[in-house]
């Protein structure tokens, strides 16, 4: 991202960001959302189960936030018990979860569920797909918020974006990755499409939640992984072990984290708390990629200190990438009729966006729109 637009895109959830609190406090103060919302509204006091360690910045603290929030704006009477991944329901089970009814809701990244959901991935993140200012766009202003609900309503879950960040980093290597055969054969943690990519080149790519990465690492169960930003990265200490780290995060672009709630329950809240769950989110959505975009130069010059070689992966690495990156895509779209729909619908997105950002950002402008 350049500095422009990594400008242009703070500024932009600033503001979003800022009618969304301010709604918060008008529901506070006494307008209509505040009285319907008051003393006589039930109160709400779910557990919601985070796939990320709270404990995590960027991953996991936003959920407690969105759920301070909540509690701070209707005076205690909205109160979620947010639980770390493992403590009621794994990581990766969240959205099963909460079809079933097991639990309220959660907070995660819709990508875990592509093998139960194969389309649940392109509203996680795709290979040199949207920017996190397109994806915003595309949910809220172009139909994919529609579409995510066509998707999940009928799996007895309401998606609502609730965090996002920006692009991650391609992995954490114990010796350098110049070309497509220093791949072959490596033992690497990788998820979402960008693990089919890797498995395209030649990589053993294996999944597992955060918690257990560094423990992996360690042992030699794998050689390399990609798990999040700098400022998380370094937190769950891959630096210790591996100690080559490189960009872009061409597999995620961005991140979006989704609350997810039980469809039954969701319809039965009154609206005025539906509507207060969704502000919340809202703002959950600025801050997040806010702050985790503000930590990540204090990070990434940390690591330098401690001796972390930040490189950039080759041009032609990445050319032969982004094509494996199409194969992909395109394999996974005859292969699920929801998956090539959603696809479609992301990319004509993004054509008539294309129009808009080459005029405005022209810099921006030069990339590719044919990932996603």
């Amino acid at each position: 991202m350049t500095q422009r637009e990594a400008f242009v895109a703070v500024v932009v959830a600033f503001l979003v960001g800022g009618l969304a609190a301010s709604s918060l406090r008008s529901a506070r103060e006494g307008t209509g959302l505040g009285d319907a919302a008051g003393a006589g509204a039930p109160a709400l006091r779910w557990r919601v189960t985070s796939a990320f360690g709270t404990h995590l910045p960027a991953l996991g603290d936003n959920a407690l936030e969105v759920a301070a929030r909540l509690e701070t704006a209707t005076a205690g009477r909205i109160a979620w018990t947010v639980d770390d991944p493992g403590e009621v329901v794994p990581a990766f089970a969240i959205v099963e979860a909460v079809s079933h009814g097991k639990i309220e809701a959660g907070y995660t990244w819709l990508g875990y569920d592509q093998g139960r959901l194969p389309v649940s991935v392109l509203f996680g993140a795709v290979p040199f797909g949207m920017t996190p200012w397109e994806y915003t766009a595309w949910w809220v202003g172009g139909g994919g918020a529609e579409l995510a609900r066509e998707i999940y309503r009928p799996l007895g879950v309401e998606p609502i974006l609730c965090g996002m960040i920006g692009p991650e980093t391609a992995g954490w290597f114990r010796r350098e990755v110049d070309r497509p055969e220093d791949l072959a054969g490596l033992k690497i943690r990788f998820a979402g499409l960008g693990g089919r990519v890797l498995q395209r080149l030649g990589a053993s790519v294996t999944m597992m939640p955060g918690g257990e990465l560094f423990q992996a690492l360690e042992k030699g169960a794998i050689d390399a992984t990609e798990y999040s930003l700098p400022a998380v990265d370094e937190r769950l200490g891959f630096d210790r072990v591996a100690h080559f780290n490189y960009f872009p995060g061409w597999h995620q672009p961005h991140t979006t984290f989704h609350l997810v709630v039980h469809a039954p329950t969701w319809n039965a809240l009154p609206e005025a708390d539906r509507a207060l769950i969704e502000l919340a989110c809202g703002n959950g959505v600025y801050r997040n990629f806010a702050r985790a975009e503000a930590s990540q130069g204090a990070a990434i010059e940390a690591l330098a200190r401690k001796g972390i070689e930040t490189r950039s992966l080759a041009p032609s690495l990445l050319a032969i990438l982004e094509e494996a990156s199409d194969a992909v895509l395109e394999e996974e779209a005859d292969a699920d009729a929801e998956f090539a729909r959603v696809l479609a619908h992301q990319r004509a997105f993004r054509e008539r966006y294309a129009k808009w950002r080459a005029l405005a950002y022209p810099e921006a402008g030069q990339g590719s729109t044919d990932g996603g």
